[in-house]
C-alpha cells in the first residue's frame, strides 16, 4: 500500500480516538480532503522544483508508534542545553515523555498540546489560534493538521517575560522500522513579552524516519520571540518542517535555522505582517556533505508600512550534498516605507555539490527599500595562502575561513551556551579541534 493510501485509512482510525462531534472535526475532515486532493508535493511544483520525496515514500512507515519506548535522560543528556536550566517539553516517538518533561503554568503556559486541543479551559485560545496562519493549502501541512494531537502548546500572557529558554525536544527511538510522526506546535507571545525557544528533532537509531512538523508562532503587539532550530540528525532522518509566522505592530521575530544532518530537510518558513513597525529576522547556516539534501522555503509577505525584514543564509556544501534556497519577499500596495534585504551565499567543496538559488522580490509598493543577492563560490585561495604563510595549517585555515563566512549568523544567538553548542557543531562538521577562540 502506497503512503497516500495508507494515510487515508488511518485517518478513519484516528477519527476513533477523537470526538468527531467537536468543531476542530471539521478543520480535520477539510484538512485531509485537501491532502486527498493535492498528495505529496512532486517536483512538477514550481516550490519544490529542486527537491523530490520519491525516495522517501517508499518506505512502509508506521503512522502510530505501536509501543511506548521509555528512555533515560542520560542516554540523551548531549542534546540538551543541559549547560542552563530550561523548560523542556520532550516527546519520544511522538509521544509526551513526562519524565524527561519538565513544563509549568506559574505564570506562562508550557504544556502540551493535547491538553490544548482536548481540554474546555483552553477552548477559546484554540479557536482564535489553532490553524489560523497555517496554510489550509499546502498539502503537507494540511496533513499535519488532519493528524494534530500532539506537540508543544507554548503561551506566554501579557507583559511577561520567560525566564528561561523553553527546548522542544522530538526523539525517534528506531523501535519501529520506520516511524512517521506530524508534531503539532502552537506559540503565542502575548503583547510585551519575550520568549527565547530551541527545537529539535533526533533520532537514536539508524531506522528511516519522516517527520511532518507544523510550528504556528503568534507575536503580539511589541511581542519579542527568539526561535532556533537546531537540524543536525542522523542521515536516515527526513525533516519537513512547517513554520508559520504571524505578527502584530512593533514585534520582533527572528527564526535561526541550523541545518547540518539528515538525509533531506526541507525548511518552509513563512511570515505574514499584521501590523506596523515590526521587525522579521530569518536567518540559517547550513553545513552538509555525502547525499545530503536541504532546502530553504522562505517568504515574508510584507503587508502593512513601515516594517522591516532580513534574511541572511550561508550554506557549505561537500561531496554529493545538494542545497536548495527559495527566498521571496512579497511587498503589498500598502505596505510603503518596506525595508527588506535578503542575501544567500553558498560555498561549493566539491565538484559534486550542488546549489540551486532562487531569491525573488515581488513588489507592489512605489517606496520601498528592497534588495536581494545570491553568491556561490570557493574559498578563496588568496585568503588560504595568506594564512598559510603565517603558520597556519591549511585544514585550520580552511576551517577558519569557513567558521568566519558563518559567524555573521552565528553572531546573532543571543543564547551564549547555544552559540557555543553551535560552535562545536560547526567545528565538528568541518572536522578539526580547534585550539583557539571562535
Amino acid at each position: 500500500m502506497e503512503l497516500k493510501e495508507k494515510l487515508l485509512s488511518s485517518f478513519m482510525a484516528f477519527e476513533e480516538r477523537i470526538d468527531v462531534h467537536s468543531e476542530l472535526h471539521d478543520v480535520r475532515t477539510a484538512a485531509i480532503k485537501n491532502f486527498e486532493n493535492k498528495g505529496f508535493p512532486t517536483k512538477k511544483e514550481e516550490s519544490w522544483k529542486y527537491t523530490s520525496l520519491n525516495a522517501i515514500l517508499k518506505n512502509d512507515f508506521s503512522v502510530f508508534p505501536k509501543t511506548e519506548n521509555a528512555i533515560q535522560y542520560s542516554d540523551v543528556k548531549k542534546y540538551f542545553l543541559h549547560e542552563i536550566d530550561t523548560y523542556k517539553v520532550v516527546f519520544v516517538d511522538g509521544v509526551f515523555s513526562s519524565h524527561l518533561s519538565s513544563t509549568t503554568h506559574d505564570g506562562i503556559d508550557v504544556c502540551l498540546m493535547s491538553s490544548a486541543l482536548n481540554k474546555p479551559k483552553y477552548k477559546m485560545v484554540i479557536d482564535n489560534y489553532f490553524n489560523q496562519i497555517a496554510s489550509k493549502d499546502e498539502s503537507l501541512t494540511s496533513l499535519n493538521t488532519a493528524f494534530a494531537n500532539e506537540g508543544a502548546y507554548i503561551n506566554i500572557p501579557k507583559s511577561k517575560v520567560a525566564d528561561k529558554p523553553i527546548e522542544i525536544m522530538y526523539f525517534s527511538t528506531g523501535s519501529e522500522t520506520a516511524l512517521l510522526v506530524q508534531p503539532r506546535n502552537l506559540v503565542i507571545v502575548g503583547e510585551n513579552s519575550h520568549v527565547q525557544i530551541i527545537e529539535r528533532h533526533q533520532s537514536l537509531n539508524e531506522n528511516p524516519v519522516l517527520t511532518n512538523s507544523v510550528t504556528e508562532i503568534f507575536a503580539q503587539k511589541r511581542a519579542i520571540v527568539d526561535y532556533y532550530k537546531i537540524q543536525n540528525d542522523n542521515l536516515e532522518a527526513n525533516l519537513i518542517d512547517n513554520t508559520y509566522v504571524s505578527q502584530k505592530q512593533e514585534s520582533h521575530v527572528s527564526v535561526h535555522t541550523f541545518s547540518f544532518g539528515g538525509n533531506l530537510t526541507r525548511n518552509n518558513l513563512n511570515f505574514y505582517h499584521f501590523g506596523e513597525r515590526l521587525t522579521s529576522t530569518l536567518n540559517g547556516i547550513t553545513i552538509i556533505g555525502e547525499s545530503q539534501h536541504v532546502d530553504h522555503y522562505t517568504l515574508v509577505n510584507h503587508a502593512t508600512p513601515n516594517c522591516e525584514s532580513f534574511q541572511d543564509y550561508k550554506g557549505i556544501f561537500t561531496d554529493r550534498s545538494t542545497g536548495v534556497f527559495n527566498g521571496k519577499v512579497y511587498v503589498e500596495r500598502e505596505a510603503q516605507k518596506t525595508n527588506a534585504f535578503q542575501k544567500s551565499n553558498n560555498i561549493l567543496l566539491s565538484d559534486k555539490a550542488t546549489i540551486n538559488a532562487k531569491p525573488q522580490l515581488e513588489i507592489f509598493a512605489d517606496d520601498v527599500k528592497c534588495s536581494h543577492g545570491c553568491t556561490i563560490g570557493q574559498l578563496d585561495e588568496t585568503a588560504m595562502f595568506y594564512m598559510q604563510q603565517r603558520g597556519i595549517p591549511k585544514k585550520e585555515a580552511k576551517a577558519l575561513l569557513m567558521y568566519a563566512f558563518s559567524n555573521a549568523v552565528i553572531e546573532n544567538i543571543k543564547i551564549p551556551e547555544l552559540k557555543q553548542r553551535i560552535t562545536t557543531i560547526i567545528a565538528n562538521k568541518l572536522g578539526v579541534k580547534i585550539g583557539f577562540d571562535l
